[in-house]
């Protein structure tokens, strides 16, 4: 049985490292229908990634334009090192590090825009995963799922890089260590450093958050409760 199943695995490792292979062939051949399977099959896990890496979300959409032209131009001379995701991967995270130098060069006086949050009571910690809406949610549960995703993603925006694409890669894209290895280009052990401690700094974001939303909360109801007593001493 186990045979079995170890035959299938790497005869569906095959299959898929062929398939790859033919891809690659037809975009290194500059076919159009290619490179057009490949935006429409990569274009939003990438802006989606760059979207949290850089300081503005205008900035992730026109980057995710500059990547596939990366792409197409660098395809040529892309001889299968790596598996295909990796190397596109790998392309958007050194142009979200190139912007990054930018922005730190010519705007970091700047302001960015947030996106306004509603406040309102925090839930109990949940795992980046966890953050995805199921279908089946009530408008409820899904609000407040929405709330939740919205303070993790306002915290994972403090998260100081190189921490927050490790975060980004294995916990929410959801990636293997060696392959968040082989697209940042360091070791096994460097990855596992970075992802305690990029869970490290997201938990402290959030606590902080946390705590203060407690305060503001309770501070209304504590000053109300002062005034009610000293009017009724008078």
């Amino acid at each position: 049985m186990q045979a079995d199943l170890t035959m299938g695995n790497v005869a569906g490792a095959l299959t898929i490292q062929s398939e790859e292979a033919a891809l690659i062939a037809e975009l290194r051949a500059g076919s159009e229908e290619a490179f057009a399977w490949l935006i429409a099959r990569y274009h939003q896990p990438i802006y989606s990634l760059l979207a949290r890496t850089v300081q503005d979300r205008a900035d992730a959409a026109d980057l995710t334009q500059e990547v596939f032209v990366k792409i197409f131009r660098g395809v040529g001379n892309f001889h299968g090192e790596s598996s295909l995701r990796t190397w596109i991967y790998r392309i958007a995270l050194r142009e979200a590090s190139n912007q990054r130098r930018w922005w730190m060069r010519h705007k970091q006086q700047e302001v960015p825009i947030e996106q306004e949050i509603t406040d309102g009571e925090c839930s109990t910690p949940i795992r980046l995963k966890e953050m995805l809406v199921d279908p089946s949610e009530s408008p409820y549960d899904s609000a407040v799922h929405a709330e939740n995703r919205a303070r993790v993603e306002l915290a994972l925006a403090k998260v100081p890089e190189p921490y927050r694409a490790t975060l980004i890669l294995r916990d929410i894209e959801g990636f293997m260590y060696e392959e968040v290895a082989e697209m940042q280009g360091v070791n096994l052990g460097t990855v596992k450093s970075r992802l305690v401690r990029g869970r490290a700094f997201l938990r402290a974001h959030l606590s902080a958050e946390f705590r203060e939303l407690h305060r503001e909360v309770h501070a209304p109801a504590s000053s109300n409760l002062q005034m009610s007593m000293g009017e009724e001493a008078r």
